[in-house]
């Protein structure tokens, strides 16, 4: 006799369990990740953007703290010209920014300060205010050797503090930051681990998690290219209208004010073969004359600075056989310079940017290489320009991980030419900067 067959259960409950579970488990971590990610998107909203602001008004406060120092600096300057209560307009101004700075800073500081450290700062600033109005009324009295007295002894002493506590400030901004990043590498590290543990569990969940996990770091990887080419973007118009202030004061300069001080010293030798010799006018029509005369001298040399019109007249080449030997006289450093290749044109644009390059290379060669030598190599390539500044001072490669505004000018300035720069370290020691420019852009760049 044939065995009766048992009934099978029907696989229905246990699959329906399954995938409830296993949807429950979607759900579950599917929730999970979009909380993590929020809170990502809200730490780097909130945190790392209002720490920039009050790193953007940090700065803005230590620069009218710097002002403040070369105020004071002019005023205890016997050779300057001017009254100190000349100063008090400057100084009126400096106080409207400052304090405009400090309410600013206050209201996007995100480190947690003690009630001690929010009134320091803010007492400080009162009372270098009062010793400032004190010294104004001395002078306004006519007591100018109390009121110079006033300055170094009071003003010249609480302005470093000032600074030093901005700059603390700043130090907690990037520790700050510092912190954020360790936030931010600990929920990627959370997110990493419960996707190693969800991958265990079904083949159906390594799936919907993969496919949300590569959705997400794609969407976040956008995300972050998108914004780095923003950034590249407002360097670069910042970069442009830089140079078009500088060139609108460089032109006002050289053509609105060279012109009237040109006229007066005309005006002042006229008058000068009017009146005799053994005049006592003509003694101080001289000075006048003179002083007229140095003062258009100091107008046109800042003209070139800003930016030198030889660029526009006389091309790339000449403005480097111009600039280095006026390199040399103020920072005291002797340069060698060396020219190879084929000249070919050079576009006015692009010839601003090599030269800008070529002043923060030997900025930074005056200021931080510590060498009174230095190498500077244009060479007209076949494919490309390439310019070179080399020391052997103190070297700033080992810098590079945290690079100044000088070095993140140098790259925008390159990427924005469709080229290269590079810091490397030349044998033994210092610092080579090697911009290279490729040939079409250099020839024809807007």
């Amino acid at each position: 006799m044939p065995r009766p067959t048992t009934a099978r259960r029907s696989p229905t409950l246990g699959l329906s369990l399954g995938l409830i579970i296993t949807l429950a488990a979607v759900v579950a971590y599917s929730w999970y990740i979009t909380r993590q990610i929020s809170r990502l998107r809200e730490l780097q909203n909130n945190l790392v953007d209002r720490n920039r602001k009050d790193s953007l008004q940090l700065l803005r406060i230590q620069n009218d703290l710097n002002s403040l120092a070369v105020a004071m600096r002019d005023m205890l300057d016997d050779t300057e010209p001017y009254p100190l209560t000349a100063y008090s307009t400057q100084f009126e101004r400096i106080r409207v920014d400052l304090n405009d700075a400090l309410r600013l800073e206050e209201q996007v500081a995100v480190v947690d300060r003690t009630p001690e450290q929010r009134q320091y700062l803010a007492n400080s600033v009162a009372q270098f205010w009062d010793a400032v109005d004190r010294m104004f009324a001395l002078a306004q009295e006519g007591k100018h050797e109390e009121a110079r007295a006033q300055i170094r002894l009071s003003l010249q002493t609480r302005q470093p503090a000032m600074s030093s506590t901005v700059a603390r400030l700043l130090v907690q901004n990037n520790d700050s930051e510092e912190q954020a990043a360790v936030r931010i590498g600990q929920i990627y590290d959370r997110v990493e681990h419960q996707v190693y543990f969800f991958l265990g569990a079904t083949l159906i969940a390594i799936v919907f998690t993969s496919l949300y996990v590569i959705r997400s770091n794609r969407q976040l990887f956008a995300q972050l290219a998108a914004l780095s080419e923003h950034r590249s973007e407002l360097a670069q118009k910042l970069i442009s209208t830089q140079e078009s202030t500088l060139r609108y004061i460089s032109r006002e300069l050289h053509d609105e004010f060279g012109q009237i001080l040109t006229a007066i010293g005309l005006m002042l030798g006229r008058a000068e073969h009017r009146i005799t010799k053994n005049s006592p006018v003509f003694a101080d029509l001289e000075e006048v004359r003179q002083i007229t005369q140095n003062t258009l001298e100091k107008v046109r040399s800042l003209s070139q600075a800003l930016h030198p019109v030889m660029l526009d007249e006389a091309g790339l080449e000449s403005t480097f056989e111009w600039y280095l030997p006026t390199v040399e006289r103020q920072a005291g450093i002797g340069i060698s310079y060396e020219k190879s290749g084929t000249p070919f044109p050079v576009d006015g644009s692009t010839a601003v940017h090599v030269y800008r390059v070529l002043q923060e290379a030997l900025n930074n060669v005056a200021r931080h290489s510590g060498d009174k030598q230095a190498w500077v190599r244009l060479r007209f390539l076949p494919g490309m320009l390439e310019l070179e500044v080399e020391d052997h001072g103190k070297g700033m490669v080992a810098q590079t991980s945290r690079p100044g505004i000088g070095l993140v000018a140098m790259r925008e300035r390159a990427e924005l030419l469709g080229g290269k720069i590079e810091f490397v370290q030349p044998i033994p020691k210092g610092t080579l900067v090697r911009l290279q420019v490729p040939v079409q852009r250099a020839e024809s760049h807007g």
